[in-house]
């Protein structure tokens, strides 16, 4: 009898019905000497005692600015430690934390600020050759619900770090019990904007239940406890970094260890060493980075066990050399979307590797998932293409005053509609083949950009492949793709286009090949076909090696 794609997680543990700040008193309560947050380029170490406590003295600073439950506060800044501390201590007395890409530029900012209308930015004054501070001051008079503006590391004045701190001896500690008796698991603390690779970035509304309960089981898929340590270059802008790294942390009593403001391969080797890290999270390229830098072999990284890896398919050979190499026999892939705060699918610590590259793995506790038709919306068999879809606590409570856009995105029933195109094996497990928009229809045939990749992974001198369409006169679309060269290969497009003939269908062998060192990636190191189907209809293409 064939079998339906849909798959229900497992209901034990029971979810946490509990806010962020309850969780962060809760761990300084049983582990208060525990290390939480050690900043190695900023020479600071907090314990969960210390954490608390420096969350509790934000919440009063924020208090005395006259912060009120629902208010919106803005983070605009690279990782640094009072990023996390400040999110909590807003999160504790009921403030929504909107977090702002540190790549945006000020039209970009400005834009999240207006939509969200945040009443507090807080921002780092420059990160490298970018000043903050400038691009706050040109947009500030079209924004007039912003109301503060502060700029962390900075003294006196009225944007002055040292000035808000200060503030905090205004407000007893009474006040933050009060504030944050009033604010419950239900309730809203972050609105995560979306990439906006289709228009304007969208802010996601979730709660305290949906991100606390998302990182502790990203955490518990990992066997995380009080005695790990994660290694965490990733953003704290973005899911993978307050939620993955942060609260996951958070509700095991293990410590975050921040490598610099922005991901270093030889900072992330360093810190993995000195911090004896168990986990380290990243995204493929990341590892590819620290495996492939000139003085890898030099660093003992005996200590690591497992970690995540997500945003991007994994070829083989980066997996097998993360286990390898990198003593990671435990690491999980992770695979989800900003509306669903973010994880719904992880694999097993004891998966293979050829699993962990070729699903997401099992859908996680608490949640239910689906593969439907497109057209119609009827459940498709298993070992089906379809869109996948979500249903479960993770779920957003909606796009940030946009009624529409989540009623196209949530339906009546709570599914969350991913938009990726999906088979659900006979085990449960679910392989993305792809996005429904970035399917290429060539001459009437469907192509779908991650198979094509997948198969250009398992060739010879291939490091990464990604493919995207062009328009075509003839087909009306054809099939491109970028690729980058394994360390130390060689390679042309011809080479690649006739190992190709033969093992796929000939509407699937790529039109246009174009060998390149590097790819468009957001901040968060996510790689965007979008930038590189723009850069080839504009020719802009930096670093070519070959083009065919």
């Amino acid at each position: 009898m064939t079998q339906p794609s849909i798959v229900s997680g497992l209901s034990e543990p029971p979810l946490l019905d509990i806010t962020i700040g309850t969780a962060l008193r809760r761990t300084a309560a049983d582990f208060p000497d525990n290390p939480a947050i050690t900043s190695l380029f900023e020479g600071r170490r907090l314990t969960y005692r210390e954490l608390d406590a420096e969350v509790d003295r934000m919440a009063r600073a924020l208090l005395a600015l006259g912060a009120r439950k629902g208010d919106r506060l803005a983070i605009w800044s690279p990782n640094r430690s009072d990023w996390p501390i400040l999110h909590h201590a807003a999160a504790r007395v009921g403030l929504i934390v909107v977090t702002v890409n540190p790549a945006f530029r000020a039209e970009e900012m400005a834009y999240v600020i207006s939509d969200s209308g945040a009443r507090f930015l807080f921002a780092s004054p420059s990160f490298r050759t970018y000043s903050y501070e400038d691009a706050i001051d040109s947009v500030r008079p079209r924004l007039p619900a912003l109301e503060h503006v502060v700029l962390f590391g900075t003294g006196e004045g009225e944007t002055g770090w040292e000035n808000f701190l200060s503030q905090a001896g205004q407000i007893g500690q009474d006040a933050v019990q009060a504030a944050e008796s009033a604010v419950t698991s239900s309730d809203p603390c972050n609105i995560q904007y979306t990439s906006g690779t289709t228009g304007r970035p969208k802010g996601a509304l979730l709660t305290h239940r949906n991100l606390l309960n998302n990182g502790h089981f990203v955490g518990e898929r990992q066997r995380f406890g009080p005695q790990d340590t994660i290694c965490l270059p990733v953003p704290f802008f973005h899911c993978f970094g307050i939620g993955l790294g942060a609260l996951a942390a958070l509700t095991h009593a293990s410590a975050i260890v921040l490598p610099g403001e922005s991901f270093d391969p030889v900072a992330c080797l360093e810190a993995i060493v000195s911090e004896g890290c168990t986990a380290f999270y990243g995204v493929p390229m990341m590892y590819m980075a620290l495996l492939d830098h000139p003085k890898f072999a030099d660093y003992d990284l005996s200590s690591l066990r497992t970690g995540c890896m997500g945003g991007a398919p994994c070829p083989i050979e980066t997996m097998r050399r993360a286990v390898e190499r990198m003593h990671m026999g435990e690491i999980t892939v992770v695979y989800g979307m900003t509306e669903t705060s973010p994880i719904s699918f992880q694999s097993l610590p004891d998966d293979s590797n050829d699993t962990r590259v070729s699903t997401v793995g099992c859908i996680h506790p608490h949640l239910e998932a689906k593969v439907t038709d497109p057209a119609n919306g009827n459940t498709v068999a298993r070992g089906e293409r379809g869109e996948l879809c979500v249903r479960g606590y993770s779920v957003m409570r909606g796009y940030w005053n946009k009624e529409e856009e989540t009623a196209r995105a949530v339906d009546a029933e709570g599914w969350m509609h991913s938009g990726d195109m999906a088979v659900m094996r006979p085990d449960g497990y679910v392989q993305i083949v792809g996005r429904i928009k970035d399917t290429i229809i060539r001459g009437g045939e469907n192509v779908y950009p991650r198979e094509v990749e997948e198969f250009l992974l398992t060739l010879a001198g291939v490091g990464e492949a990604y493919v995207f369409a062009v328009p075509d006169e003839k087909y009306g679309e054809a099939v491109a793709c970028w690729i980058k060269p394994a360390t130390g290969a060689t390679i042309n497009a011809e080479e690649i286009r006739t190992a190709c003939k033969g093992q796929i269908a000939t509407y699937k062998i790529p039109a246009m090949i174009r060998i390149v060192s590097e790819f468009p990636a957001t901040a968060s190191g996510k790689v965007q076909r979008f930038r590189m189907r723009e850069m080839e209809l504009s020719d802009d293409v930096p670093e070519l090696t070959g083009k065919r």
